[in-house]
């Protein structure tokens, strides 16, 4: 290896050198914030810390808040911060948001109900409570969509029987099948025997996103869609990404 760097042009080795300390410092400065927030917030966990390209300031991302401090970790600021060297102004607090959400979302799919309609390319994510009248709502508007693959998560939040509902549904044998029942029906046709559930990772992840209610709507790219929305709007938001 250290042949090959030999015959490399001096300047490029200069070049590469100054990359390389350069990366080094940028991960030292943002480790060093991050320890700094941590140390301060230790309640929290501070998730990761990433260098602005501008202003001195360090993006800080703890659960579902993004957050902006300086170098030293003296002040911070919430709200959204946009990029307006170029117009239209970019987002770059929805930027992170997104990606964070999207990750969240595309990791879990072990934990949500999947329903294929069509070819299924285009994918959508909710997050539901089996006693949600503005869900069962939400579920009519669904299956008027074709070529699209939902991931519902399993939410409940509104009451006990929501819980068991939900758990009803996820041990299923068939659980599209049964999510259909008690959305259209209001109840299970058939009894299901206890199993594991993921209704935990579902709240942790649905803290993490901010979620509030159901039910809640997310794209792929992490964007959200708001809560009830009718077939026309959510297909308006599949032509727009």
């Amino acid at each position: 290896m250290f042949k090959q760097f030999a015959r490399l042009p001096t300047v490029l080795l200069m070049l590469l050198t100054l990359g390389l300390s350069g990366a080094r410092a940028q991960d030292s400065d943002e480790a060093r914030v991050k320890q700094a927030v941590q140390a301060k917030f230790p309640k929290m966990s501070v998730d990761t810390v990433t260098r602005m390209p501008f202003g001195g300031l360090f993006e800080v991302v703890m659960g579902s808040e993004v957050v902006y401090t300086d170098s030293k970790a003296e002040f911070m600021m919430g709200g959204t911060l946009y990029d307006i060297r170029t117009m239209p102004a970019r987002n770059i607090t929805q930027d992170t948001t997104q990606k964070l959400a999207s990750k969240a979302l595309t990791t879990s799919h072990d934990s949500a109900i999947k329903m294929v309609r069509g070819n299924g390319k285009r994918v959508l994510y909710t997050f539901e409570d089996p006693n949600c009248g503005y869900c069962r709502e939400l579920y009519k508007e669904l299956v008027k969509m074709t070529d699209v693959t939902v991931y519902t998560f399993l939410l409940p939040i509104l009451s006990p029987d929501s819980t068991e509902k939900s758990r009803a549904i996820w041990c299923a044998k068939d659980r599209a099948k049964a999510w259909e029942q008690v959305m259209t029906k209001g109840a299970l046709t058939e009894a299901s025997k206890p199993c594991d559930t993921p209704l935990a990772k579902n709240t942790e992840i649905s803290q993490r996103l901010g979620i509030r209610g159901t039910p809640a709507i997310y794209l792929a790219s992490g964007q959200q869609l708001g809560g009830f929305i009718q077939a026309q709007q959510i297909e308006q938001a599949f032509a727009k990404k």
